[in-house]
């Protein structure tokens, strides 16, 4: 199993952000996926990022989530 993000825009469009760093590699697990969006999150609303959708292997597991706290 692969956990990635996908960044959207505040329209749900697929994003990816200008600063590589603000993009991991594929986590193995969920948890660790959703430790590190809770974690990194505010960075990314800073670099445009309002919506992430949370991948396994590809498929969607759930999303899109907004990362605003409104």
């Amino acid at each position: 199993m692969s956990f990635t993000w996908q960044f959207l825009d505040e329209n749900g469009c697929a994003i990816t952000p200008a600063d590589s760093d603000m993009v991991p590699e594929p986590f193995s697990n969920q948890s660790d996926a959703e430790t590190w969006i809770g974690a990194v999150y505010p960075d990314l609303l800073d670099v445009g990022v309002s919506q992430v959708n949370l991948l396994n292997d590809g498929n969607l597991v759930y999303g899109p989530m907004s990362l605003n706290a409104e």
